[in-house]
């Protein structure tokens, strides 16, 4: 008979396999690696300049995001010592199709409404406009901002803490970070977190992977931004497909922020995402609070 001998982990080994300290370890390394990227391709092809509306720019995303992808699928090999999941490549197409056609459709179905309540008017049709800016901050968006909250954040949070908690403080922690951005107020923040943060937590916990996420991220981003010329988060109205402008009270039209901070939006995107959601729970895909689980 042949003798196994399990061998105990060692005691920083332990530590760092906390999702705690995972978490931590995945939010540095992600926030440092989109930050060096973005300096560096900047440098080299002036591709995150605003005034730019280049196919370069789009190349620049699109090697962020690449980097991006293998930095997360590195720091699951060598430092979490567990497999890819998340951004396994198989299957990745139809998840991220759906994603790109679910987002896109959210975002039209809000505007829409706006528009039927007077606070959206379509003026023209102006061309091509900022194609190339708009593709490269979907591109970039899409896949670093789903990565850091939803791949490293919600799922450390998660294992940690369960499925409710962590998608509360995931959901409050994408808000928050959007309080900075120009046009951004208290209620664009509590917005974000809400409608975005049920929406996209949703997405991820229905396949337990990001691909999903991704593609309605990106297509939210790009539609708003390219399609109606309305801010992303804040800031100037990009030049987009339509020309268009918004009429009536913030809390209708989003104010400076975009119509995403629209209380349209709010009750538009939080639907879907509670649908997404119950799908997920009747998939069985909640992970229970560490209290409530049942020991091995």
């Amino acid at each position: 008979m042949t003798d196994v001998t399990t061998v105990e982990p060692s005691r920083l080994r332990r530590i760092v396999a906390h999702p705690a300290s995972l978490l931590l370890i995945g939010f540095a390394l992600m926030v440092a690696t989109g930050g060096v990227c973005s300096v560096v391709i900047n440098k080299l092809f002036g591709t995150f300049d605003i005034a730019r509306n280049t196919p370069l720019r789009m190349m620049g995303a699109v090697i962020v995001a690449a980097i991006c992808i293998a930095v997360y699928k590195g720091y699951k090999r060598w430092i979490e010592r567990t497999p890819d999941r998340e951004l396994e490549f198989t299957g990745a197409g139809r998840e991220l199709a759906l994603g790109l056609g679910g987002g896109a459709l959210l975002f039209t179905i809000m505007t829409g409404i706006v528009a039927l309540l007077g606070g959206f008017e379509i003026l023209g049709l102006r061309g091509t406009g900022a194609i190339w800016s708009m593709l490269a901050v979907a591109v970039f968006s899409g896949v670093f901002e789903e990565i850091l909250l939803r791949g490293i954040v919600f799922r450390h949070l998660e294992a940690w803490l369960g499925s409710w908690i962590a998608l509360a403080l995931s959901s409050a922690l994408f808000g928050v970070l959007h309080i900075m951005n120009p046009g951004a107020t208290w209620f664009s923040s509590v917005a974000i977190a809400v409608e975005a943060g049920i929406l996209l937590g949703a997405a991820y916990m229905l396949t337990r992977r990001l691909w999903l996420a991704i593609g309605i991220h990106a297509a939210w981003n790009f539609t708003q931004g390219w399609v109606f010329s309305v801010p992303v988060s804040g800031g100037e109205a990009p030049l987009g497909l339509l020309i268009t402008r918004r009429l009536g009270p913030d809390w209708l039209t989003g104010g400076d922020f975009g119509l995403e901070a629209s209380v349209v939006a709010m009750v538009v995107a939080t639907l879907a995402g509670v649908i997404l959601l119950l799908m997920a729970i009747q998939r069985g895909q909640l992970v229970p609070a560490p209290w409530r689980r049942q020991p091995s």
